[in-house]
């Protein structure tokens, strides 16, 4: 089994969200419990942005700066740094938070929730995943899921891949401008009778396969275009979170990492980022248009 490279320290609590882009000279992930993003730069540095009390998921913006989801709904940040928010799309009664998302090839944004309380069975089919128009403009586009996780999609644009973790598999949509999300249907079964290859993040490369983090499963999985498994890459972490193509070529893997529920001596490479280079590349960021 190959096996991904740990490129730093313990970093963050729960690692989330990570994406790569030229105008922010590195590669971008969150602290989700923090409330932080952090760039990695190409020499090893890190830097660190405080935008609330929950951050998820962030891509890059069509004209400079970034769309970030934050606790309850979206933040834009304009390309000199200043933040603009936009209207909370629910109250904090309600229990659920923003998680992982992305952006279609027509410039929208998708971000996806989740209930905080998950135990028996309270979280489920509570969360939904909302699409954010180039004006604002938020629309459900998929309900009563439960945890709402990777979003990508394939590299001629007319498929998106998607994960609702406690389904234990990976789903496909078709995908157009004008019809959107449509026949929803599964594309790789996951999870097994361990219970501990639970489908997180999820990154699409330059051939269409389809990679996905495995939350408790330490590895990252290749599933070719037809939902095959076409490789299993390991990671010295348990809860592996997510994972993205990036590098100037976007050649490198990148995967992000959880210490969230753990001990401080348990598990000591959780909260670090690896890297693996699978010899095939990536699709840049796709950019919001807001």
């Amino acid at each position: 089994m190959a096996a991904a490279e740990r490129i730093t320290d313990r970093l963050v609590g729960h690692g989330e969200g990570p994406c790569w882009s030229p105008t922010w000279g590195g590669l971008r992930f969150v602290d989700l419990y923090a409330g932080d993003i952090v760039t990695l730069a190409a020499d090893g540095s890190t830097s660190r942005r405080h935008y609330g009390e929950v951050v998820a998921i962030t891509r890059p913006r069509v004209g400079g700066g970034a769309v970030v989801a934050v606790e309850r709904g979206i933040v834009l940040e304009d390309a000199d740094g200043t933040l603009n928010p936009l209207p909370e799309l629910w109250a904090d009664a309600d229990g659920l938070r923003m998680n992982e998302g992305g952006c279609d090839p027509d410039g929208r944004f998708y971000a996806g929730n989740m209930a905080y309380d998950q135990a028996d069975g309270k979280g489920q089919g509570r969360a939904s995943v909302f699409r954010f128009d180039a004006d604002g403009r938020a629309e459900v586009v998929v309900g009563q899921v439960t945890i709402s996780n990777g979003l990508g999609w394939s590299p001629d644009g007319t498929l998106a891949y998607y994960n609702d973790t406690p389904t234990g598999r990976t789903d496909v949509f078709d995908y157009s401008r004008d019809g959107g999300l449509q026949n929803r249907r599964p594309f790789a079964q996951v999870n097994d009778d361990s219970g501990r290859n639970r489908p997180d993040g999820l990154t699409v490369d330059a051939e269409g396969g389809v990679w996905t983090a495995l939350f408790g499963g330490s590895a990252v999985r290749r599933y070719a275009p037809d939902g095959t498994l076409d490789q299993v890459v390991e990671v010295g972490a348990r809860q592996v979170t997510a994972c993205t193509f990036g590098g100037e070529d976007h050649s490198e893997l990148f995967i992000t990492t959880s210490r969230e529920g753990l001990d401080d001596d348990d598990d000591p490479a959780a909260g670090s980022i690896f890297r693996y280079v699978p010899g095939v590349k990536g699709l840049p960021a796709l950019p919001y248009a807001g």
